[in-house]
This record gives structure tokens, C-alpha cells and sequence, in this order.
């Protein structure tokens, strides 16, 4: 049997993965000091960004356990979503966790979240979501397919 099938990834590297972007952004914010300018701007922007985010995340969640699916990323999945943010995007919690990471940033003014939050996509990316894809494509097959062709990974 295909390995991928079974699982996706043995360990839940997502919120790992942001959790040590957030905590290296707060360590390079108090070592490398880059002011930005606009600070009322940026908390309201920063605001509307990270809760974006957590509305994006809440309601991928939420869709998720509706169509009584894992939610762990570690976890096979038992059934393709494809409706709710799934539509617009394959990935909603990353984005989500992204977007979140990005406002923190803005809020505190430390353009380090934003640095942080891409590396954290980036290796996501290359960590998880190519096995999450390759788990998808062994469990669905066909359908995941055409599902690849018609929703992009991240927007």
C-alpha cells in the first residue's frame, strides 16, 4: 500500500512551524530594531489582517469537522473538502496561520513577523503540504485532480 495513503506527515508541523516564526520574530524585533512608520495605520491594518486570518482558520476548522474529517494534519483524511474556504484555496489554515502572523506583525510593528510568516509558508510548504497533496492524490485520486486544477495551493 502507498505510504502517503495511510498518512500525510508523522508529526504536526504547522503550528510548530509558526510558533517558532512567532518566537523568532519576537527575537530578532529585540536584536535588529526596524521601526516602521504609520503606526496607527498599521494597527488598524494589522488588525483587519489577523483577524482575516483567524476568520479564514476558524472556518476551514469548521468545515473541516462538519464533513467529520480530521483536522490534525498528522491525521489521514477521510473525505475531500472541497466547499466552504476550500473553494477559494487548498490550503485555508496555512493561509490563515500566515495571515494571522502577518497581523501580529503589523500590530506590534515588527516587520520581522512578516519575514517570519513567509519563511513559515515556505517551509510549510515544502514540509507539509507536498505530502499532504501526495496523501490527497493516493486517497482521492481523480477527484483530487481535478480539484488541484480548479483551486490554487495558497491564493
Amino acid at each position: 500500500m502507498n505510504a502517503y495513503r495511510l498518512k500525510p506527515v508523522r508529526f504536526p508541523w504547522p503550528p510548530f512551524l509558526y510558533a517558532v516564526a512567532i518566537v523568532a520574530a519576537f527575537a530578532l524585533g529585540h536584536l535588529v530594531r526596524l521601526p516602521l512608520p504609520g503606526r496607527s495605520v498599521l494597527i488598524l491594518v494589522g488588525g483587519l489582517v489577523l483577524m482575516a486570518g483567524m476568520l479564514l482558520d476558524l472556518s476551514a476548522l469548521k468545515t473541516l469537522i462538519t464533513a467529520k474529517t480530521t483536522v490534525m494534519p498528522h491525521k489521514a483524511a477521510s473525505h475531500l473538502i472541497t466547499t466552504g474556504p476550500y473553494r477559494i484555496t487548498r490550503n485555508p489554515i496555512y493561509v490563515g496561520y500566515t495571515l494571522s502572523t502577518v497581523g501580529i506583525g503589523l500590530i506590534l510593528g515588527n516587520p520581522w513577523f512578516v519575514v517570519a510568516a513567509i519563511a513559515a509558508a515556505l517551509v510549510t510548504d515544502i514540509v507539509v503540504v507536498r505530502r499532504e497533496e501526495m496523501h490527497l492524490l493516493a486517497r482521492f485520486g481523480i477527484k483530487y485532480e481535478s480539484y488541484c486544477r480548479q483551486t490554487r495551493r495558497w491564493i
